[in-house]
């Protein structure tokens, strides 16, 4: 992709694709909470999945910048339904630490869109503090038996292909390391996934809970196949997610902004427009300074990860500035459109409701604050 297919060439493609095959679905989707299955497998043959994957393993062999393209795309296309971020940084997971072996097993299957990948880290009394999860794999003859749910998981009706954090029992430590496990999760025995969960936002996301009751996995089904090394696998692909998050943060400012302007021009109220209201000019005008304050900071953020890799602290930085001014933006953009912004028919609503989770997953906004607060004394 990095040699044969540009960014602009992806952008077009990302649009084309959106529109003919994810927009016209989102309804449905909503409903039902989740995408249609065979999303995945359209997305893997216009090589829309794993961009960043070499061609060696099936991907598109593109960069940073090829992922931050598509998720700009599926931000301003209003999707929030389909979980492909998670699916590509379980990708990335395997890409760098996983064996050979496990790559050229997994990776060519994610990026046909035969295998959805989902990450399994949050458990029901354990979110941000990882190091709090209680889910256990016990060596067994030729390897491990997991127990343990997880909750909030992406992808998690669809998922083919799951990591799982776990602690690998050891009766010498008091406080066990860190595991990353590799789930293939067709016909796995004691693998059971509750249903799609209701949320307040993100209605065709499919995210549910998974319970591992006695899974058996040979030691190839380790990360790396070497025990202890989760938490230094998760940390750099977590500060990925977050500025992930962030550019879908910008994205989603840009197009609310850009509709609620369209939409003052139109609507009329004491017979002239609301954009000839002072009132509204101020708002429009406050919001124009939040979304060009938050693009400039993303940007520098995104040019420091692809020359030199953003450090955990910059990356939290834009997270947590981006994220809080999504929220400011789309509240007032929503109150720009009186009753009808209250109206989940109109996309601003939508976006509205979506947006809040931001300031809580890929590490709440409080957690963002230590991480910054901590660099500040470096």
């Amino acid at each position: 992709m990095s040699e044969d297919l540009g960014l602009p060439e992806l952008r077009e493609l990302a649009k084309s694709f959106w529109a003919k095959e994810v927009t016209p679905h989102q309804p449905r989707w909503r409903s039902a909470h989740q995408v249609d299955r065979e999303l995945w497998t359209t997305a893997g043959g216009a090589g829309l999945l794993c961009v960043g994957v070499p061609e060696p393993y099936g991907g598109g062999g593109g960069a940073f910048a090829h992922e931050v393209v598509l998720a700009e795309e599926q931000a301003r296309a209003g999707d929030t339904s389909w979980g492909r971020t998670a699916h590509d940084i379980v990708a990335r997971y395997l890409l760098l630490h996983g064996t050979e072996r496990q790559k050229t097993r997994w990776l060519p299957r994610m990026a046909a869109g035969e295998l959805v990948g989902a990450l399994a880290i949050t458990e029901p009394d354990a979110g941000s503090d990882v190091q709090a999860i209680t889910t256990r794999a016990r060596r067994v003859a030729g390897g491990y038996l997991l127990h343990g749910a997880k909750t909030f998981v992406t992808n998690g009706i669809h998922s083919g292909l799951v990591l799982v954090l776990a602690k690998v029992a050891d009766p010498e430590r008091r406080t066990p390391p860190l595991s990353l496990f590799v789930l293939e999760t067709a016909g796995l025995p004691g693998l059971h996934r509750g249903p799609a969960l209701e949320k307040i936002g993100l209605h065709g996301q499919d995210t549910a809970e998974l319970f591992l009751d006695g899974v058996e996995l040979t030691a190839e089904h380790l990360l790396g196949e070497v025990e202890g090394r989760g938490l230094a696998q998760l940390l750099p692909l977590i500060s990925r997610e977050r500025l992930l998050i962030a550019v879908t943060s910008v994205a989603v400012m840009e197009t609310a902004l850009a509709e609620t302007v369209r939409y003052c021009k139109q609507r009329r109220a004491f017979s002239r427009p609301l954009m000839r209201f002072q009132n509204t000019q101020f708002v429009l005008a406050g919001a124009a300074a939040q979304v060009a304050a938050s693009r400039a900071l993303l940007d520098s953020t995104v040019a420091a990860e692809l020359v030199r890799g953003a450090s955990m602290a910059e990356v939290a930085l834009a997270k947590l500035w981006c994220t809080e001014r999504l929220g400011e933006v789309l509240d007032s953009c929503l109150q720009l459109f009186g009753g009808y912004g209250y109206m989940s028919e109109y996309p601003v609503a939508r976006a509205w409701a979506d947006a809040r989770v931001a300031r809580i997953f890929g590490g709440t906004n409080e957690i963002m604050r230590e991480i910054v607060a901590a660099s500040l004394g470096e």
